[in-house]
């Protein structure tokens, strides 16, 4: 039988948009009018997993040869505004950030844990799809690094914590679609795009004082047959429900890596790790103790690969800080409008207004300069220095407007009926994930 063809139109994301718009999900808040508008006829092949305790990867069928997918256009003018595509994923997002995650983020912060509904509700917008070619079962037809951006922005302005923790997966598949071959690919993406899709998450991060990426202690040497792995991955979000990670380790002679890890692998174990921040992710250490793995568990040999994980990753934090620091401007605003002190708002007075003005401007910078680099890397630019740009405006600045939304609160601002303190200590992980801002 011949498949049906696709109107060529039709992005990554409007096909992500059509699973969404199937599932009870998109009436619970109330987008089944745009939703509807952007259903494509078409069918697409199930593939049915087994239970994450008893998950055996790669039992589906391989490609022939790696799917990639191709960079973006080059648009004639200079213009970050998204495209209405993006824009409709943006608002799913958002609505799914504000009236599931943020609701629930002062619970998951003192549990330290995102409840499983959450998860759930989480996978149903099929948020993975977006970067996995439609060879592979997924949504995408182009790189689609603006997409993760915004995704990214959209969610952390619910919480960052629950944010890191219901992303974590799409790390995995961006490496594995990036620079899988097609026997990884063959693998390990049909987990991914199924309807139980596995927890995993990236692994780049060591617990050592100014931690520099291009410079691990985590080593990886080879050997006949495959590789041996020694060392510890720190803060790895999820670590203790994940079923795969992509870690990141020195390959004598060679230089920085990037490793496929199942979680059954022996030598592997976890150590819990709660930090200031990011409590909600379930952060623990990654101990790797002569963990053997076969050759094909090496990503790809381009020597470019991990420098573009760790920039995409950065990225990927950029995006988080942003939302987060738009969260805080948005509750501080009413707030200094409605708070009266002394017979009138407090947003009456000029400290405070600039305040909020200050807040207002370092937030578009943040948000531009991600977006910018953003954009370079979607068409196939060189973009570490923006992405550099971006993140040390974002470590810098969105340490300073989380500061000041506690500041601003007064009293309220240090205790936990308020999110802003929750939101601080959160947006002080950005200058410290994947690397300390030495460049």
């Amino acid at each position: 039988m011949n498949a049906q063809k696709k109107p060529p139109l039709l992005s990554g994301a409007l096909q992500m948009l059509g699973r969404f718009a199937r599932s009870p999900a998109v009436d619970r808040y109330g987008l089944r009018k745009p939703a509807e508008k952007l259903l494509y006829t078409g069918s697409r092949s199930g593939f049915r997993l087994v239970t994450a305790t008893s998950r055996a990867f790669g039992g589906g069928s391989k490609p022939s040869q790696s799917a990639r997918l191709p960079h973006g256009a080059n648009p004639k003018l200079f213009d970050l505004t998204p495209s209405e595509e993006q824009q409709m994923l943006r608002d799913a997002v958002q609505s799914f950030a504000t009236e599931q995650l943020r609701p629930a983020a002062s619970a998951a912060d003192m549990a330290c844990a995102i409840p499983d509904e959450l998860l759930k509700q989480s996978a149903e917008l099929g948020l993975s799809l977006i970067g996995v070619p439609e060879a592979l079962g997924g949504a995408g037809t182009e790189r689609s690094a603006i997409s993760n951006v915004l995704v990214a922005e959209a969610m952390a302005h619910g919480d960052m914590s629950l944010a890191v923790a219901c992303l974590a997966p799409t790390a995995v598949c961006t490496a594995l679609v990036l620079w899988g071959d097609e026997q990884q690919q063959g693998d390990y993406l049909p987990a991914f795009v199924g309807e139980h899709a596995p927890a995993a998450a990236l692994a780049l991060l060591e617990p050592r004082p100014l931690f520099d990426p291009f410079q691990l202690t985590t080593r990886a040497r080879a050997v006949d047959g495959g590789y041996v792995l020694d060392g510890v991955k720190s803060l790895v979000p999820r670590a203790a429900q994940c079923e795969l990670f992509v870690v990141a380790a020195d390959l004598e002679g060679i230089g920085p890596a990037l490793f496929v890890v199942e979680s059954s692998t022996a030598g592997l174990s976890l150590e819990a790790e709660p930090a200031m921040g990011l409590r909600a992710a379930s952060t623990a250490r990654l101990n790797l103790a002569g963990v053997k793995l076969p050759a094909r568990a090496r990503l790809t040999h381009d020597d470019d690969s991990y420098a573009d994980c760790v920039q995409l990753s950065r990225l990927g934090w950029c995006a988080l800080a942003v939302g987060t620091a738009q969260a805080v401007l948005d509750y501080l605003t009413p707030y200094v409008n409605e708070r009266v002190a002394f017979g009138e708002p407090i947003s009456h007075r000029q400290s405070v207004a600039f305040a909020i003005a200050n807040m207002a401007i370092e937030l578009e910078g943040m948000r531009l300069l991600t977006w910018r680099a953003a954009s370079l890397a979607e068409r196939g630019q060189p973009y570490a220095e923006q992405t550099a740009l971006a993140r040390r405006l974002c470590a810098d600045k969105g340490m300073v407007i989380g500061s000041d939304g506690v500041q601003l609160l007064g009293g309220h601002g240090f205790i936990k009926e308020h999110p802003a303190e929750r939101w601080y200590r959160d947006l002080r992980a950005v200058g410290v994930m994947e690397g300390v801002l030495l460049v």
